[in-house]
């Protein structure tokens, strides 16, 4: 027997169920960014190593640890994208579209890290994005931070929290970052082993710790919302009062500094506490610099990612999940020359009624086998079609999640009689 061979550990097939709640998250997803005057963009997956080294940061565990690099035929170093947010940037500078611009975007896609894979946690993930170009005021933080609001709506998941911080300005995190140095350096005793190498290479991250032993230690550092400039705390109270405008309600976390180097200011997360340790779906925040970073001219940027595995595991933990492709309406052909009609009748309705999901049977059956296939589809009405029927020029339609009886419809008056039964 020949051997089976298996999908990339951490790499995994999306099918059934999963399938379902991913297209249907992604689906409401970019409904909801084109309400708010977003409009898509299509990102390479494969960039230039470069691009991940001078934007994430050489010394961030993604860039040492996690990315897939490789050379190519003309040894030049790619990676597999390990975020969207640097591909996006890179897109805006390359295109001309970041200078004097106003640019609201969105993306989804594949991103890789080689990571130990666990719930929530993949090698191979996905995510959704969106980037804004050329606006620095709260206004557009908080309008990101609304529509992820808009969006748990109508997907009808509760219970996530917002947590929001301030990095304050670059000059800001720099003087804040030798006050914590001295402060953790008196504590170096206490370190866990990635908090020792973080202490010279990247201390913020330290604060954000999941090593319960180092609780005590964490909150007793120095704040740096205590340290943050004048104009990077009036930028934070602007938010604070946007969101309460709205009723939106969050928490301010002093120790969310997200985990890379091109955040300032805003920086906010989207947590829950029902995917155990990975309690991320969404996070982001603002990078004013990271345009000129990468070659382009000053430019204020703001964004966020979600994670669609995590959402999609809360959906259907919480039986959120319709099935975007479930028929309306299927379609029975019982006898030997109903096929080719019954093939016209479908194209009919799909043409005619575009909101409405067809399926015909295929591969025959018995009319009794047929209905258990109708049944099972979830349609809430089955268009029977037999010899007589053909005959006739008629069409039996036949009620399958309601008591009414069957009723039969000429051909010409089948898609006015299916739109008054399903109108848009």
């Amino acid at each position: 027997m020949v051997q089976k061979i298996s999908a990339v550990r951490g790499m995994n097939d999306i099918h059934g169920e999963g399938a379902d709640a991913f297209d249907y998250l992604v689906h409401t997803a970019e409904t909801t960014f084109k309400q708010y005057g977003y409009r898509s963009i299509r990102l390479p997956i494969v960039e230039k190593t470069e691009l991940f080294c001078r934007s994430i940061g050489e010394v961030t565990d993604i860039v040492e640890k996690e990315m897939y690099t490789f050379s190519d035929r003309n040894n030049e170093s790619l990676t597999l994208r390990p975020e969207g947010t640097a591909g996006c940037v890179r897109a805006v500078v390359q295109n001309g579209l970041a200078y004097n611009q106003i640019q609201k975007l969105f993306y989804t896609g594949p991103m890789f890290r080689y990571e130990r894979p666990q719930k929530g946690r993949y090698r191979q993930f996905h995510q959704v994005g969106v980037e804004v170009f050329g606006l620095a005021t709260p206004d557009v933080d908080a309008e990101l931070i609304v529509l992820t609001a808009r969006l748990w709506e109508k997907l009808g998941l509760e219970n996530l929290e917002l947590q929001i911080n301030s990095l304050g300005s670059q000059a800001a995190r720099v003087a804040y970052r030798e006050k914590l140095v001295v402060y953790l350096t008196d504590y170096k005793d206490q370190l866990d082993e990635d908090s020792l190498r973080r202490l010279e290479s990247n201390p913020l991250r330290i604060l954000d710790t999941k090593n319960p032993a180092m609780k005590e230690l964490v909150e007793g550092a120095p704040k740096l919302m205590d340290h943050l400039d004048a104009e990077s705390a009036e930028h934070f109270e602007q938010l604070k009062a946007h969101l309460d405008d709205l009723g939106i309600e969050y928490v301010i976390n002093p120790n969310l500094v997200r985990g890379l180097d091109y955040y300032n200011r805003t920086v906010f997360e989207w947590i829950t506490t029902e995917l155990g340790a990975q309690g991320t779906v969404c996070a982001g925040g603002r990078y004013d610099g990271l345009v000129e970073q990468i070659g382009g001219k000053a430019t204020p940027a703001v964004g966020f990612a979600m994670g669609i595995e995590r959402l999609t595991a809360l959906l259907m933990d919480h039986n959120k999940v319709p099935v975007l492709a479930q028929p309306n309406v299927y379609v029975v052909l019982v006898g030997d020359n109903v096929q080719r009609p019954g093939f016209v009748i479908a194209e009919m309705v799909r043409e005619a009624l575009p909101h409405i999901n067809v399926q015909m049977n295929c591969g025959g059956g018995s009319f009794k086998s047929q209905f258990k296939k109708a049944d099972r589809s979830g349609a809430r009405y089955a268009l029977v079609l037999g010899e007589q029927e053909v005959s006739d020029k008629v069409v039996a339609i036949k009620p399958l999640r309601e008591t009414s009886e069957q009723v039969l419809v000429s051909w010409d008056d089948l898609t006015e009689h299916l739109a008054q039964l399903m109108p848009v």
